[in-house]
């Protein structure tokens, strides 16, 4: 099948905001096994989406167009692919009616120029929308079958997972059952993923496994996408092939599916009854924050000192007799995580200490990590070396500190080399 994805604003077409959807549609395609042949981005002109509809229907077999659905004079795609298929606007009664409910229970007035989103295309297929005003469509115009989504992101992936996947998949012949199988890693890159990985679809000798990779600095995303007859079937070609893919990775593998680092790190310590302080450097607080804002973390988050002047940390932690903090070392880290798991009254206590190198502007500028995890028995130190720009110092550094006491917690190495490590 080939699809296009047809983006349409003038905010896209000229930069001023940053098209997400199309990268968000085009991966969901791409984990289901539906390939994007074309990409086109439209501003509002209603000739060029006339013609970008027109081109698109004579060389798509499906098209999939973002944006343009809402209620204000620049949103055209109702009108333009009404022109496109040659049919009239008429109104969904049935749409408006839903519309003016929405309004209604949030004790709001629908404007009037709301109603225009009720106007579709003569014979339109409607595609819901639970959770915004704009109306999804479906049309045939010319041999492609188009689908009319919202701008809106977060009602965009709903409509695409929950309408458009599996119309486009039924439309394809694919099988009726597929599954992605998705593996979170950090400190292995994908080069090295990939190789450690090599032949493993094999072990599924009928096709039905696909493997992928998605990186996205600091973690990558390793992909099984499996293709079957129905769940059971899908379920048994899938797990010889997951069991291999963590027997390979190993340790690296922090999380599986929709879990989340902290979201792991955050259930081991609710698990193990534990209470966890973080002290970073650098950071921005970042480590807190991924934490801090999770269900359940009011059970075990204690404490989160964020600082950038190395002079004031020994008094913040209570070691103002302590050990001369200007000289960063994993023992330093060591003696700052005892202090702060002592004053917080927590079981763990995570220090995530940067020095940054001079001339912070340079690409190939870079941190040393000097980490430790504390209990009250047991301590853990580690010492990282990040080249690569401050921002990728700073992600690198958020990322080592919650895995390393991710495998703390799971009675993991904390000293595993990473590929991101440099001597």
């Amino acid at each position: 099948m080939r699809i296009e994805i047809l983006c349409t604003g003038d905010e896209v077409l000229t930069g001023k905001i940053t098209n997400t959807n199309f990268s968000y549609i085009s991966q969901k395609l791409e984990d289901v096994g539906l390939s994007v042949v074309w990409g086109t981005t439209v501003g509002d002109d209603r000739e060029r989406l006339l013609e970008a509809f027109r081109l698109a229907a004579g060389r798509a077999d499906a098209v999939i167009v973002n944006g343009g659905l809402g209620p204000t004079v620049d949103d055209l795609s109702q009108e333009i692919a009404a022109a496109a298929a040659g049919v009239p606007l008429v109104l969904n009664a049935d749409w408006l009616a839903k519309m003016e409910n929405f309004f209604a229970r949030r004790s709001r007035v629908m404007p009037p120029n709301n109603r225009k989103q009720a106007m579709l295309p003569e014979g339109a297929e409607v595609l819901d929308n639970p959770i915004g005003t704009a109306c999804g469509f479906a049309l045939d115009i010319g041999t492609a079958r188009f689908f009319f989504t919202p701008g809106v992101p977060r009602e965009l992936r709903r409509m695409l997972e929950e309408q458009i996947v599996p119309r486009l998949l039924a439309r394809s012949g694919s099988p009726t059952t597929i599954v992605l199988k998705r593996f979170h890693s950090y400190g292995i890159g994908e080069s090295h993923a990939d190789s450690l990985l090599e032949g493993i679809e094999a072990l599924a000798p009928d096709g039905s496994v696909k493997l992928g990779f998605r990186a996205h600095y600091p973690q990558l995303e390793t992909k099984l996408t499996v293709r079957g007859t129905d769940p059971e079937d899908v379920q048994r070609k899938l797990a010889p092939v997951a069991g291999e893919v963590r027997r390979r990775l190993g340790n690296f593998i922090l999380a599986e599916d929709d879990r989340t680092l902290e979201g792991v790190v955050l259930a081991a310590l609710l698990d193990q009854g534990a209470s966890l302080a973080v002290v970073e450097t650098f950071t921005a607080g970042q480590i807190a924050a991924r934490i801090g804002h999770l269900p359940g973390a009011e059970r075990a988050f204690r404490r989160s000192l964020v600082l950038r002047d190395l002079t004031d940390l020994g008094a913040a932690v209570g070691l103002e007799d302590g050990p001369a903090l200007g000289a960063l070392s994993p023992e330093t880290a060591e003696a700052v995580a005892r202090a702060a798991r002592a004053q917080a009254g927590a079981t763990h206590a995570l220090a995530v200490l940067i020095e940054l190198d001079e001339g912070a502007d340079a690409i190939d500028f870079g941190g040393t990590i000097h980490l430790a995890i504390a209990t009250a028995n047991r301590v853990a130190t580690r010492r990282a070396r990040i080249l690569g720009g401050r921002e990728w110092v700073r992600l690198g550094a958020v990322e080592l500190g919650l895995d390393c006491l991710r495998r703390f917690l799971q009675n993991l190495p904390v000293t595993e080399r990473i590929d991101f490590e440099r001597a």
